[in-house]
C-alpha cells in the first residue's frame, strides 16, 4: 500500500520527466484520468439463432450464427441498422480449420457481449442521427462475407454464409423489423463486402414505402497489382469463391460479363447494384497495403516493412506507388459516383474501418474532408439533406486523418503455404490524437515499470 501510495504522489512527476517517452498527443496521466471518468460504451449481449440449425445455417463448425440488438426507442423505434461484422476470410481447407478454432468460425469463441461504438452507439453526442435506431451488429462466422453456400464434409466445414445471412433477416423481421420505415444495411472490411454483395436482398426485403440504403465501410478492395507485379487479393478471392460456392449467390449481371472471382471484387459490383449505396474507404487502406499492395511474398527483403508498419517512413517511390493505388481506386468509382443516388468519402488516410471507432466516426476531433467528419456525411447522405461525393486531396494533404500504425508480424493473407490467421492478427494503434483506454490495473503496472525504469 505504502508503494502505491507512492506511485499515485509522484506520478505527475514520473510523466514530466518521461513525456518525450509517449508518442500520443495525450499524456499518460490525461489516459489515466480518462479511463477512471470516461463512460464506458452500451455493451450487449449476444443473441444466438436458434431457428438457424434448421435452416442450415451454421458457422464454419456447425454452432449457431449470432448477432447483438440494441433496440430503438423514440423517434428511431421502427428504424433499423444492420452491421455486419468483419474479419477476413478463409480460402483453403487448412485456413477454414484453423478458422473454425476461433471467433471468427464459431460461435463457441464469440465474445458474449460487444460494445456499441461509433455507428452503432446510442448516444447523441456520439452518433446523431442513428443513436435512437434498432441497432444490430451480425456476428461473422463463415469466412465468405456472407455469401458462400457449400461444405467439405472430410474437413467437417460448412460453407453457409449466404444461409446466415438469410437466417438473421428472418430472425430480425419477426422481431419488428418489417415494420421498419427506415433500414440502412453496414459494414465494414468483410462485411462491407457483404453489404455491397446483399444490399438488393437488403431492399427487397421491404415495401417501396420504406427508405433503404447501404453503407460499405473499407470495402472497397482493389484487384490490384502488388509491388512485384502479382496479384495476391485475386488469389485470395479466388479461393474462397470456388471453396465456398460463392459464385451462385454474385449478381448475374456481373457474371454474364466477368469471372466470378472478379464478381467478388467491389470495384465489378458496384454498378450492378441499383439500392442507394455509400462507399466510406480510405484512400491508403491499411488492410490493403499491408496484405495486398505489400505482403510478404511480394517482398521477400523486406524493403517494405518500415514504410508499411508507418506511412512517414515511406520514402519516394514508395509514396508514388499508393499514390497510382490512390488513382485506381478514384478511376474505379468515377461512374458510381455520377449517380445521384450514391455517396462518397474517399479520405487520404492509412486507415481501415472508420464507422465503428469512435474517435473516426464522430469525436472532437474526427476525420474531415470539406470540414465534415464521416457520421455527418452519412447522415447527410442517407436523410437526402445534402449530396455527398466527398474526396480527400492526395497524401500528405490532410492533417486530419488519424492513421495506423503497425508492428508488422506475419502475412494476414492466408494460403497454402502461410499460417492462417484473419485481418485483425497483427497489431495496430492509430497515431492521431488516439483515446486509448486502459484498465487501472493495466496502467498501475505501466506506471510501476516507468518508476523503476529511472
Amino acid at each position: 500500500m505504502e508503494k502505491l501510495i507512492l506511485v499515485i504522489l509522484i506520478l505527475p512527476f514520473v510523466i514530466s520527466a518521461r513525456s518525450e517517452t509517449i508518442n500520443t498527443t495525450h499524456s499518460l496521466f490525461s489516459f489515466f484520468q480518462n479511463d477512471a471518468v470516461q463512460p464506458q460504451p452500451l455493451t450487449i449481449p449476444l443473441t444466438l439463432i436458434q431457428s438457424a440449425a434448421s435452416k442450415g445455417a451454421v458457422c464454419l463448425d456447425g454452432t449457431l450464427p449470432g448477432y447483438h440488438f440494441h433496440p430503438g426507442s423514440a423517434s428511431g423505434a421502427n428504424s433499423w441498422l444492420i452491421q455486419l461484422e468483419g474479419g477476413g476470410w478463409c480460402n483453403t481447407i487448412r485456413s477454414c480449420v484453423f478458422r473454425k478454432t476461433t471467433r471468427r468460425g464459431s460461435s463457441k469463441f464469440m465474445e458474449k457481449q460487444l460494445p456499441f461504438t461509433g455507428i452503432l452507439s446510442n448516444k447523441a453526442e456520439e452518433n446523431p442521427d442513428f443513436f435512437n435506431w434498432n441497432r444490430i451488429k451480425v456476428r461473422y462466422c463463415d469466412g465468405a462475407s456472407f455469401s458462400g453456400d457449400s461444405e467439405n464434409e472430410s474437413a467437417q466445414l460448412q460453407f453457409r454464409g449466404q444461409k446466415i445471412w438469410l437466417a438473421a433477416m428472418d430472425e430480425l423481421m419477426s422481431k419488428g423489423m418489417n415494420k421498419a420505415n427506415q433500414a440502412l444495411l453496414s459494414g465494414c472490411s468483410a462485411g462491407g463486402v457483404a453489404s455491397i454483395i446483399h444490399c438488393d436482398e437488403f431492399r427487397n426485403l421491404f415495401p417501396q414505402s420504406t427508405k433503404v440504403k447501404c453503407l460499405s465501410d473499407a470495402g472497397f478492395f482493389l484487384d490490384a497489382v502488388d509491388v512485384s507485379g502479382g496479384r495476391p487479393l485475386r488469389n485470395l478471392f479466388g479461393g474462397v469463391v470456388n471453396l465456398q460456392g460463392v459464385q451462385k449467390n454474385l449478381p448475374q449481371s456481373c457474371l454474364s460479363k466477368l469471372d466470378p472471382t472478379s464478381c467478388f471484387f467491389p470495384q465489378n459490383l458496384i454498378n450492378h447494384v441499383q439500392t442507394p449505396l455509400f462507399l466510406l474507404n480510405a484512400a491508403y487502406d491499411a488492410w490493403q497495403v499491408q496484405e495486398s499492395l505489400a505482403p510478404p511474398s511480394a517482398d521477400p527483403h523486406g524493403s517494405w516493412n518500415e514504410c508499411k508498419s508507418n506511412h512517414a517512413k515511406c520514402n519516394s517511390s514508395q509514396i508514388q506507388f499508393l499514390q497510382d493505388f490512390r488513382n485506381q481506386m478514384l478511376n474505379d468509382v468515377k461512374g458510381f459516383s455520377s449517380s445521384s443516388q450514391t455517396g462518397l468519402f474517399i479520405n487520404s488516410c492509412f486507415a481501415h474501418c472508420q464507422s465503428e471507432r469512435q474517435d473516426t466516426w464522430f469525436a472532437d476531433d474526427s476525420p474531415l474532408i470539406n470540414n465534415k467528419p464521416v457520421a455527418i456525411a452519412v447522415g447527410d447522405w442517407y436523410f437526402d439533406r445534402q449530396a455527398v461525393k466527398a474526396i480527400d486531396c492526395a497524401y500528405p494533404c490532410d492533417t486530419t486523418c488519424h492513421n495506423l500504425v503497425f508492428n508488422v508480424g506475419r502475412s494476414v493473407i492466408v494460403d497454402s503455404n502461410s499460417q492462417p490467421s484473419s485481418d485483425e492478427s497483427f497489431s495496430m494503434i492509430y497515431s492521431h490524437s488516439t483515446k486509448l483506454t486502459y484498465t487501472s490495473l493495466y496502467m498501475l503496472s505501466a506506471l510501476l515499470s516507468i518508476t523503476c525504469s529511472l
